[in-house]
């Protein structure tokens, strides 16, 4: 089997690595883009979780998220069927190339196991792609030819960690940052492919979160162009390392609503 060198005419042969029970939106159209690209051969995508079911959504959540579960949760069911009335064609479209390339999507208990090592293996893959995924060993990232990159929702090495946007919005920052780094031992410290940033202000999480999941998805895909024409520039980190930041606890979110409700009297 040919193996991709950088500067190849052959499709770059790429795995994307996940979790939870289901996809997220973002991660759904990430692997529909990655299918759809002339230049890149999606060969699967492996995501850890134990079962498939709207149960396991709600244990994932309190497992990960404790009290907050029941908003998240309410927050995921808006965000799933939103989509259906305001772009239902596009979401059409998104489940259909879904269920095409669904015998490529493979959900397994645990991510590191030796069958799906093994599975990777014998793809063969030229490139890792992480989006979403539990922390990966070396034992896995370091099975493609070229190595495995990773999307972190964060500027670095300022904000590292999970939820790093809120943290970002709740420290009063301008912007909130994207970076697709390369994937090594530590926690969000590889090297940098590519970064970018977009305004906070006054606007909402929402508001953020789309766009920088927008700009995410775009920077994601001209990276691995990159590595695929062999242009890309992985850059170290540089400046003071930040901390690792957790997910929000309750009380954490309390105090952000609070902050921006006194910014938005404040600039009133």
């Amino acid at each position: 089997m040919a193996i991709e060198q950088p500067g190849s005419q052959l499709p770059l042969r790429v795995v994307m690595f996940g979790s939870g029970p289901i996809l997220t939106p973002d991660a759904k159209r990430f692997l529909c883009r990655l299918e759809g690209h002339p230049e890149i051969k999606l060969l699967g995508a492996f995501c850890q979780a134990e079962t498939q079911s709207f149960s396991a959504v709600v244990k994932d959540l309190q497992q990960r998220r404790g009290l907050l579960a029941w908003p998240l949760l309410f927050l995921w069911i808006a965000r799933s069927i939103t989509p259906f009335f305001t772009q239902p064609r596009a979401e059409l479209e998104l489940r259909r190339s879904l269920a095409q390339m669904a015998d490529k999507i493979h959900f397994v208990p645990h991510i590191h196991a030796s069958e799906v090592l093994d599975k990777v293996r014998s793809l063969a893959p030229d490139l890792g792609l992480i989006y979403g995924s539990p922390i990966l060993k070396p034992k896995l990232f370091e099975i493609p030819t070229l190595g495995t990159l990773g999307i972190h929702h964060g500027k670095v090495p300022e904000y590292r960690g999970n939820k790093t946007m809120f943290w970002a919005m709740y420290n009063g920052e301008q912007s909130a940052g994207i970076t697709i780094q390369k994937v090594n031992a530590r926690l969000d410290t590889g090297q940098i492919v590519k970064e970018g940033e977009v305004p906070i202000g006054r606007r909402s999480q929402w508001a953020v979160w789309r766009d920088l999941e927008a700009l995410g998805l775009d920077l994601y895909i001209q990276a691995i162009l990159e590595v695929k024409a062999g242009t890309a520039q992985y850059r170290p980190q540089t400046g003071p390392e930040g901390k690792l930041y957790r997910n929000p606890e309750p009380t954490d979110i309390l105090r952000f609503w609070i902050k921006q409700f006194k910014r938005h009297l404040g600039s009133t």
